[in-house]
């Protein structure tokens, strides 16, 4: 289900499970693998993640693991679904989702433990879980409210509502909309601006972000904030970005 392919610092995962590019136990378990590879490689420093043709990101879970309602496929799914996405989530990458079409359900999760989200302007998103008798448990109901606030999160969550790319993008939910068939190349351009940016900084920063989500106290984050400011002076990098600047050319990061 899992198509990787590197090229420099950036690597883009494809799903690709026709027809709908959903998730099975074995993809997601694929997916958490390769993002550990990819956490230890230090070439990489930013992760594209799409569906593979024009119409689907991906349409979440398979719906077959639970038509016979055996509660032990249940909690061998959705540990799966949260090891991913967890993983996901907090990977030291910058993430982007290059949303080329619909991203239902665990589609729709996977892309919200990305840092970044790109749509193509024929995209439908939502978390319809609670229509046939389920609940998003890919993360998806603590990590929508953070992104739109509660009011969004609970028409899409409690309603079922599904949202076009323009209103996604009102709201929210992503950051750009592109047109059809333009957001592969969008995300990439994105994940390769990362290489520019120094890679103790952009570690420090993503967990100082996370850690405001995380509800982290604001005085306890903002002293986190100032120790890890000093702590880049720990390495090469803070002096190597900044004399770079000062000399007018591009810093060579370690």
């Amino acid at each position: 289900m899992i198509e990787l392919q590197i090229d420099g610092s950036v690597a883009t995962i494809t799903l690709n499970r026709p027809p709908a590019n959903a998730f099975s136990p074995e993809g997601l378990v694929q997916l958490r693998d390769t993002l550990v590879e990819l956490n230890a490689n230090a070439a990489v420093r930013a992760l594209v993640i799409t569906g593979k043709g024009p119409k689907f990101f991906s349409a979440g879970a398979d719906l077959n693991k639970f038509a016979d309602g055996d509660k032990g496929n249940a909690i061998d799914m959705i540990r799966a679904f949260g090891n991913a996405f967890e993983a996901l989530a907090e990977t030291r990458l910058v993430t982007i989702a290059a949303i080329n079409g619909y991203a239902m359900g665990g589609g729709l999760e996977c892309a919200l433990a990305t840092d970044i989200r790109i749509a193509e302007e024929h995209a439908q998103m939502a978390l319809p879980e609670a229509g046939v008798g389920l609940l998003p448990g890919g993360t998806g109901t603590q990590t929508l409210p953070w992104l739109v606030g509660e009011g969004w999160a609970k028409r899409m969550i409690l309603t079922g509502e599904r949202v076009d790319a323009a209103t996604a993008l009102r709201i929210g939910l992503v950051e750009e909309v592109v047109p059809t068939g333009g957001a592969l190349a969008k995300a990439t351009e994105i994940a390769q601006r990362v290489s520019k940016q120094s890679p103790d900084s952009v570690l420090a920063c993503k967990q100082l972000i996370h850690a405001a989500r995380n509800g982290v106290p604001r005085h306890a984050a903002l002293a986190q904030e100032r120790e890890l400011f000093v702590d880049l002076f720990n390495g090469p990098n803070q002096r190597e970005g900044v004399n770079a600047f000062l000399e007018k050319r591009a810093p060579s990061w370690k």
